[in-house]
C-alpha cells in the first residue's frame, strides 16, 4: 500500500516555503527598506519646519520676517523668498540672510534644524523652503536621489 502525504504536512511545507519566501525578499531589498525609513523622517522634518515658522506666524500677527528678544537675546528673521532657498545650519541662531532667513526659529521654535537622513554637505541642511502667494514650502529635494522608493521618485514638499 502507498501512502502519500497528509494535508498537514502539505501545509507545513507551504508555512515554511512562505516565511522564507518572505526572509528572503526583506534581504534581497534592504535598500528600498531603508529608503522608507528616510523618506518617513524628511516628511517629519518638514513638518516640524512648517511647525516652527506657523508658531513663528502666530507670534508675530502673521508675519514670518522682523525681530523679536528673548531673555536679553534678539533674534531676526528675514523675508523668505519666492524662489526655492536652500535652508544652511548658518541660518540657525542670529544668524540672517537676505534670501529667507530662518535664523530666529533656532532655539525659539525648534532646538535644531533638522538635517537630512541621507545626509548633508556642511553648511546645508538638505531642506528648501519658498513663499508663495501667503503659503510656505518646505521641501526635501533628497528624496530625488531615493530610486528605492518610486521611479521616477516624487519630490516630498509640504506647504502651509
Amino acid at each position: 500500500m502507498r501512502r502519500g502525504f497528509t494535508l498537514i504536512e502539505v501545509l507545513i511545507v507551504l508555512a515554511l516555503i512562505a516565511v522564507l519566501s518572505g526572509i528572503a525578499l526583506v534581504a534581497i531589498n534592504p535598500a528600498r527598506q531603508f529608503a522608507q525609513a528616510r523618506h518617513a523622517q524628511r516628511t517629519s522634518h518638514l513638518q516640524v519646519i512648517l511647525n516652527a515658522i506657523g508658531q513663528r506666524m502666530a507670534d508675530n500677527k502673521g508675519i514670518f520676517a522682523g525681530s523679536f528678544t528673548v531673555n536679553g537675546t534678539t533674534y531676526v528673521c528675514g523675508p523668505v523668498a519666492t524662489a526655492s532657498t536652500s535652508v544652511t545650519s548658518a541660518m540657525a541662531g542670529n544668524a540672517t540672510d537676505e534670501t529667507g532667513a530662518v535664523g530666529c526659529l533656532v532655539p525659539v521654535y525648534v532646538p535644531a534644524l533638522p538635517i537630512d537622513p541621507a545626509g548633508a554637505v556642511e553648511p546645508q541642511t538638505g531642506y528648501e523652503i519658498r513663499s508663495h502667494g501667503g503659503r510656505i514650502t518646505v521641501c526635501a529635494p533628497g528624496v530625488v536621489d531615493e530610486t528605492a522608493i518610486s521611479d521616477p521618485p516624487s519630490p516630498l514638499c509640504a506647504t502651509r
